[in-house]
């Protein structure tokens, strides 16, 4: 594993219903079943993954050094240079927040899923997921340059995150 090279394909975007019983699950399930969709609504290029973990250091009294570190809060985050998404099925999954103002005071904002797969080209037969549960977009950048292509990028925070090999 340590000398595997992997190359990325482009990371899928799929609607996150993994929790049935929470307001976006309920949102994304039942616009699933409305409508016969898959879930996937979009894909990822160029995506960064990040996780930090809050240590905290714990310090015995007459100890100069820590005796040891404990796990704090993981934070999961990440950007994505180029984002394609289904702008009409995020529409609808908004409902009254895809209007500005919303007419109600609270609004379900859609979670997603994103899944990256890893390929080695040496061993075309393997791959790793590389699977980010329950991100929320936290900004959507538009770039509109003078004299080039516009582009967008997002950023996310998400839940957790998971590895899959097969």
């Amino acid at each position: 594993m340590p000398n595997d090279v992997f190359r990325a394909i482009d990371a899928m975007l799929v609607l996150g219903v993994d929790d049935t019983s929470s307001p976006e699950g309920a949102a994304a399930d039942s616009l699933v079943a409305q409508y016969d969709l898959s879930n996937a609504v979009g894909r990822l290029r160029n995506v960064t993954i990040s996780v930090t973990n809050d240590l905290a250091p714990f310090y015995e009294i007459g100890r100069r050094y820590p005796t040891h570190l404990r796990p704090g809060v993981i934070h999961v985050s990440g950007t994505a240079e180029r984002a394609h998404v289904n702008g009409a099925l995020l529409r609808l999954l908004l409902g009254d927040g895809a209007v500005s103002p919303p007419a109600a005071a609270n609004f379900v904002q859609p979670a997603f899923n994103i899944i990256a797969t890893l390929v080695d080209p040496a061993r075309p037969d393997q791959n790793t997921k590389v699977t980010i549960f329950g991100a929320k977009f936290e900004s959507w950048n538009y770039n509109i340059p003078s004299e080039d292509f516009v582009m967008e990028s997002v950023s996310f925070q998400a839940i957790r995150l998971s590895f899959e090999e097969s």
